[in-house]
């Protein structure tokens, strides 16, 4: 069966299907209450899993693997495919130019040469952006600041392999440094290894406080990269809840509000809507939680203008 649908799909013949199939690539499987709401996006617009939709998954666990992996999924000629990171959309990017491809959690999709514009992707693939190009990460900066006002020297967490982070260093970071006088080290990694020796550096160059980028390293290793931030004692801001894994602040979009988004999109794209048609958005719910217990073991003073536009505080 697998290879009459693949001789189909090779010579330009759609299957037809009882139901309507579609792919999901990422690096990580979903976080649990980010695949809730994914569903039940597919559900609220009429689409559900084993009923009328297959869903095909692939998890690569490693960014050298999404390649293989994209192909594998274009190989089986679904009418849409998912990607739930900017590495994974890349690759399904340059695996096929003719099956939807949607995107969560991609940031500054513009910028990496993902789509032409938000308001018109062109091309195959659309989806839900994760920030404001120019703006997001100031905006993290001057949170943390607010809490470590001393803070002169912040280390950033990157990961060389992530497009969006290359694109962060080169354009974002350097007008921050000059507009609020702030030195920024870069310390790479991409192993949980290497995040060991990334936050040993940042130490060691006397960061006064760090923000770890996000990405699906961090997210996957995130209890390991807030107790790395124990214990040398350097307080960080994150972009996802990492405040319940006793980090210290996280500010960033509400990402099961974006997941739950995203199963409208696939909706319209089911039933016709070419993916050049939709606007690419971005987030419009924020979540900024901070974690009072790990503040006090540091030493830090949260200010009322904090804790008073906090969504949650933890004690």
């Amino acid at each position: 069966m697998w290879l009459l649908r693949r001789y189909l799909f090779l010579h330009g013949v759609r299957w037809r299907r009882t139901r309507r199939q579609i792919g999901f690539l990422a690096i990580n499987e979903l976080v649990p209450t980010w695949q809730k709401a994914w569903l039940e996006g597919l559900r609220s617009n009429g689409w559900i899993e084993e009923k009328n939709l297959t869903i095909e998954y692939r998890f690569a666990r490693s960014q050298d693997r999404l390649p293989a992996l994209a192909t594998e999924l274009v190989a089986l000629g679904p009418d849409l495919i998912m990607a739930g990171n900017v590495q994974s959309a890349q690759a399904l990017k340059s695996a096929t130019a003719s099956i939807p491809i949607v995107f969560v959690a991609v940031a500054d999709p513009v910028g990496i040469g993902l789509a032409q514009s938000l308001s018109r992707p062109g091309g195959n693939i659309t989806g839900i952006t994760t920030f404001v190009p120019g703006q997001f990460i100031s905006k993290q900066i001057e949170i943390l600041q607010e809490l470590v006002p001393a803070a002169s020297k912040i280390a950033i967490v990157a990961n060389p392999g992530n497009a969006i982070h290359r694109r962060v260093i080169a354009e974002d970071l350097p007008q921050a440094a000059q507009k609020l006088g702030l030195a920024f080290p870069i310390v790479e990694a991409t192993t949980a290894e290497e995040l060991d020796i990334a936050f040993a550096s940042a130490a060691a160059q006397h960061a006064d406080a760090i923000m770890p980028f996000g990405d699906a390293l961090t997210l996957r290793h995130s209890t390991q990269v807030a107790a790395l931030a124990a214990k040398y004692r350097l307080p960080a801001i994150y972009l996802s809840r990492f405040a319940t894994n006793n980090g210290l602040i996280s500010y960033g979009p509400d990402q099961p509000d974006s997941w739950l988004r995203a199963g409208r999109y696939v909706d319209r794209i089911l039933k016709g809507t070419k993916p050049s048609e939709l606007p690419i958005e971005q987030p419009s719910k924020f979540e900024f939680m901070i974690n009072l217990k790990t503040a006090k073991e540091l030493g830090l003073t949260v200010p009322p203008s904090l804790l008073a536009r906090a969504n949650e505080v933890i004690e």
